[in-house]
């Protein structure tokens, strides 16, 4: 059943502790609210004002597992506060681990501060959850997709389109990281999991990710610069820095260029450019 009272003190509580940069957001001026407004917490949870303001006051209708997860993303909460979340909700808490996407909250908060570069945190089979505008006008964006397509893996066997935004030369690297990546989180999470869902659906579907797959390859990555061909800026280099959330297998990615080089002063353009006609990844 779920506690009203108990899920409005804790919502309230949560809300009035946190400050706009805690979250990413401007402070603005003439600030007299005490944390977040509750039009802040409605935009950071994609979520009507009046819906939130309603829980805070104990009215409404029963908020679905979605709505209460959503809340707990925008909200920054840690694995506890969400779980606790749930139960004043009336639901069950989620799965912990590689299978959760619920982002951490440092992961989160330093995510929100990298407001002038490409960025975005994925799951282990390469899911996007979150992506800086600059991370949207340089690849597109990848949190649209449903279903096996929300893995770059999956596209990149499936979709050529996805290709496009890749050096060509990168292309057979590119389907020997993702087949043996794929190969190691299978190892790891075992033959029911959702990796293994996946590795049999693409041996289905695509002759190139067999042929990969039967070379049994492992231990296959990236070098530290990757090869962008942007629709409108053309080639970039990038740097990609990788930071490892273990407890839940997200990864933060940055993209980076060399000060004063020619991919540097095309990443300023993006902001500029934004995410027009860029084909997804």
């Amino acid at each position: 059943m779920i506690d009203r009272a108990g899920l409005a003190e804790f919502l309230r509580r949560r809300r009035e502790s946190l400050q706009p940069e805690d979250v990413g957001l401007p402070r603005g001026q003439r600030r007299r609210t005490t944390g977040l407004r509750r039009e802040e917490v409605a935009t950071l949870c994609h979520i009507s004002v009046d819906y939130y303001s309603r829980l805070e006051r104990e009215r409404g209708p029963h908020p679905s597992e979605q709505m209460i997860a959503s809340i707990a993303q925008g909200l920054h909460l840690s694995l506890d506060e969400r779980d606790h979340l749930f139960r004043l909700a009336g639901h069950n808490p989620p799965t912990r681990g590689a299978t959760s996407e619920h982002i951490s909250p440092g992961l989160l908060r330093i995510f929100d501060r990298l407001i002038d570069t490409p960025a975005e945190i994925v799951t282990e089979l390469g899911e996007t959850l979150r992506q800086t505008p600059l991370g949207v006008a340089l690849t597109g964006d990848l949190t649209r997709y449903t279903g096996p397509a929300r893995s770059i893996g999956y596209r990149w066997f499936t979709d050529p389109a996805c290709r496009a935004l890749y050096h060509p030369d990168d292309h057979e690297t590119h389907s020997r990281v993702y087949a043996a990546g794929l190969r190691s989180t299978v190892t790891l999470r075992g033959p029911d999991s959702r990796a293994a869902r996946l590795q049999h659906l693409l041996l289905s579907r695509s002759e190139e990710f067999r042929t990969v797959w039967n070379e049994h390859e492992v231990g296959i990555r990236f070098n530290e610069a990757k090869r962008f061909v942007h629709p409108q800026l053309g080639a970039l280099e990038l740097a990609c820095q990788v930071l490892l959330d273990p407890e839940q297998s997200h990864m933060l990615l940055v993209y980076t260029a060399v000060p004063g080089s020619e991919s540097y002063e095309k990443l300023q353009l993006l902001s500029v450019i934004g995410n027009q006609d860029i084909v997804p990844r």
